[in-house]
């Protein structure tokens, strides 16, 4: 056996060199956990998107007043009722209109029948000149008495013909009444749903006066074409064509996107107080079907595709650092500052010409402390 002086000195050794290893491995960095995402093929597009949400709106929309004020007599319509062009949708009261026309109306019937009697007149009138013509030719009567005649005939056919000019004054009032009426009434310019009336049966209607915001009697929606209407940036606005591919998506059906098109683009800016100038574009759907029944005024974003390409390498725009820097999950368990060139990008990917190649790994959790070249790492784990 070992003497015990020399046990104690292999005993102290050996806690020696426990504790010098237990500094050395607590004095080393520690990993960090990062997650990692493989470099692979795929496509990547280049596309803009609206800056607040946009709306779907109707093709035709009226807001519709009566032109002149007055007591509802007649809704004939409810809210959310189908209705055809030229259905009725409001009568105000208008007994004294309607008196007007049938005044108008008898009007014209007795100056019909005062041009028949006029211009029965002026007929025989002009025979008798005739024949007092005739007799004077043959002698048997002055001319003075000729001359008479012919005088006559002249007045009558002048009344007749002032009679006449009287029944197309009095069938003018009678389009005069009828218009008078048309200001107190309500018909549907085209086939919709009505979205909103204002007043009821018996109450007062107002028009609105120039200047003066007043809600309309009735709001009327044709719904059988939508599009949406969306804000882009004015920096973006140049990008933009009509024609061009979109994806449209609404907060009313989360996780689905819909394929359509440019339809137009506003040719102004939108200065909106406290907010960025906007230029405002219309978008419509290839497949209206598509998402159902939709809803004037349902919120929706339009993102615009630029351009795309297929079967390209990219790299999640996540793990791109200013200056077009990436972290690459190095062999040796550190992580790797690496230059690449890029192409097209979107948000969520960005092509890579030049700088990575398939299979390799890049850092994707950018924010966490710790995660710089150099540093020593974990993956995450069913990180890829």
């Amino acid at each position: 056996m070992l003497p015990a002086k020399i046990r104690h000195l292999l005993l102290a050794l050996i806690v020696l060199i426990l504790i010098a290893s237990g500094l050395w491995w607590f004095s080393q960095p520690k990993p960090v956990t990062v997650a990692l995402k493989e470099i692979d093929r795929g496509k990547v597009e280049s596309s803009i998107a609206n800056t607040r949400a946009g709306t779907v709106e109707a093709c035709l929309r009226t807001r519709l007043s009566t032109i002149l004020g007055g007591r509802i007599e007649i809704l004939a319509v409810k809210e959310g009722d189908r209705v055809k062009k030229g259905q009725l949708l409001i009568k105000l009261w208008n007994d004294d209109q309607q008196a007007q026309r049938v005044l108008a109306l008898t009007q014209v019937e007795s100056a019909r029948k005062h041009v028949a009697e006029a211009c029965a007149l002026a007929v025989n009138a002009e025979s008798e000149a005739e024949r007092q013509a005739s007799l004077r030719a043959q002698g048997f009567v002055s001319k003075s008495a000729e001359e008479q005649a012919r005088a006559a005939a002249q007045s009558k056919r002048a009344s007749c013909d002032a009679v006449k000019a009287d029944v197309a004054q009095t069938q003018a009032r009678v389009s005069a009444a009828r218009v008078e009426l048309g200001r107190t009434v309500l018909y549907a310019p085209f086939d919709g749903t009505i979205a909103k009336i204002v007043g009821e049966v018996g109450e007062y209607s107002t028009p609105s006066p120039p200047g003066v915001p007043t809600p309309p009697a009735i709001d009327l929606i044709d719904d059988s074409c939508l599009y949406v209407r969306a804000p882009m940036d004015e920096v973006d606005a140049p990008k933009i064509k009509a024609g061009q591919p979109v994806r449209i998506s609404l907060d009313a059906l989360p996780k689905q996107s819909f394929p359509g098109k440019v339809r137009r683009v506003a040719p102004y800016v939108s200065a909106v107080e406290k907010q960025a100038r906007t230029v405002d574009i219309e978008a419509t759907l290839d497949h209206p079907e598509a998402p159902g029944k939709l809803l004037v005024g349902y919120s929706a974003d339009v993102e615009v595709i630029l351009a795309v390409r297929d079967n390209v390498l990219r790299v999640p725009t996540s793990a791109l650092q200013e200056g077009g820097r990436v972290l690459v999950a190095g062999t040796d368990g550190k992580l790797q500052e690496r230059k690449v060139k890029t192409g097209l990008a979107n948000w969520e990917y960005t092509e890579v010409q030049n700088g990575l190649a398939a299979g390799e790994r890049v850092v994707t959790s950018l924010e966490r402390e710790g995660v710089k070249a150099g540093a020593h790492f974990v993956a995450e784990e069913k990180s890829k």
